[in-house]
């Protein structure tokens, strides 16, 4: 015997969906999304608000522009003066390197942050590019520190300012990476005597700051020489910097290294593939895939950490800017606007870092989502 079947009742009709394309509709998701994220805004808002207005018109109506002492103070508490970056640039951007051959280090900075905009280029990723590095650290350090080609040779404690600063993370960062890999590596070998090893560098770097690193490589690490022989500040610091980066990278990478599933290694030497072939094909890309925004935020990190070479009488872009005011009664006053200054170039290198950063995690998810 047949049912019945109950008679169909009609859905109720639902609001068309509302377009996310679009300025509007990605603030609105942004920033009043819901009632915490909304409150949030308006607070921030007002904020804004109460505290915009006087900055606004200290920085941008009211200061000095012109390298004028007397005007400056004239405008003090009122407008910012800009005139100290306009008079002291020089000795903030290059520090103790001789006036006359600033040129010299100006090109080098160039030359590097060239070699970091090809480095990141991925369409130049070849072969080649080891040696456009090997060419313009050779071109860097002949420009700086002289001696060829009819240069002033210029040693290196007259280094100074923004290109020591880009030197230092620059070299460090690339030499850090590549230890960080070995000594995470080490930490979770099955060998006792390496994973011991690795695991003493790594608890010993991190138990310690890093200017008590920079103090010992710079002071006591010469009293451990025999007599006679010397390795320069600047390497010292170098290999200082270097050691407490990759210990910190190396925890980064070791979280990594833990979130592939065993499975995976298991699979590959059944395949016959070596240790080597399974952490260089199998292990190491996916790790170092999952760990991006931690290694770059310790990148990010070693870039602003060079501002600590100062204690071992190392001007870099911090140093600078204090050994320009210091020396001169009449611009120490602005202090403020020197430090708003290099913040911005500190700014402007964090900033670049990070939106590499994100490049590198939205091409790795596009290629994990084929």
């Amino acid at each position: 015997m047949a049912r019945s079947l109950a008679p169909a009742s009609l859905v109720a009709p639902r609001p068309a969906p509302q377009s996310r394309h679009g300025l509007l509709s990605e603030l609105r998701e942004r920033f009043f999304g819901n009632r915490l994220s909304t409150l949030t805004t308006l607070v921030i808002l007002a904020l804004l608000l109460q505290v915009l207005p006087d900055a606004m018109a200290w920085a941008l109506v009211h200061p000095v522009w012109s390298a004028d002492a007397e005007l400056c103070k004239q405008a003090m508490g009122e407008g910012a003066c800009w005139g100290v970056v306009a008079e002291k640039y020089r000795v903030i951007i290059f520090g103790y390197y001789p006036f006359n051959e600033q040129w010299r280090p100006l090109v080098a900075t160039l030359l590097m942050v060239a070699l970091l905009v090809a480095t990141c280029t991925r369409a130049l990723w070849n072969r080649w590019l080891v040696l456009l590095w090997f060419s313009v650290m050779l071109a860097v350090f002949g420009l700086l520190g002289g001696g060829y080609f009819g240069l002033a040779p210029v040693p290196t404690d007259r280094w100074g300012g923004l290109p020591l600063t880009v030197l230092l993370a620059t070299l460090s960062i690339v030499a850090a990476f590549p230890l960080a890999i070995l000594v995470a590596l080490g930490r979770r070998s099955d060998m006792p005597a390496v994973s011991a090893v690795c695991t003493v560098y790594i608890e010993l770097i991190r138990g310690v700051p890093l200017i008590s690193v920079l103090f010992m490589a710079s002071f006591l690490f010469p009293l451990l020489m025999p007599t006679g022989n010397k390795i320069d500040v600047l390497l010292r610091v170098f290999i200082g910097i270097t050691l407490f980066a990759a210990a910190y990278t190396a925890e980064v990478i070791r979280g990594g290294l833990q979130a592939i599933p065993k499975g995976q290694v298991e699979a590959a030497q059944s395949l016959g593939l070596g240790y080597w072939q399974t952490q260089g094909k199998i292990v190491l890309p996916q790790a170092l895939s999952m760990v991006v925004p931690g290694v770059m935020n310790n990148f990010i990190g070693i870039f602003k950490d060079t501002s600590l070479v100062t204690i071992v009488s190392l001007y870099e872009l911090t140093g600078a800017l204090g050994l320009a005011l210091n020396s001169d009664p009449d611009w120490r006053p602005y202090k403020l606007e020197g430090y708003i200054f290099i913040t911005l170039i500190y700014f402007c290198g964090c900033y670049a870092m990070s939106r590499y950063s994100l490049w590198i995690e939205s091409h790795l998810s596009r290629s994990r989502a084929r």
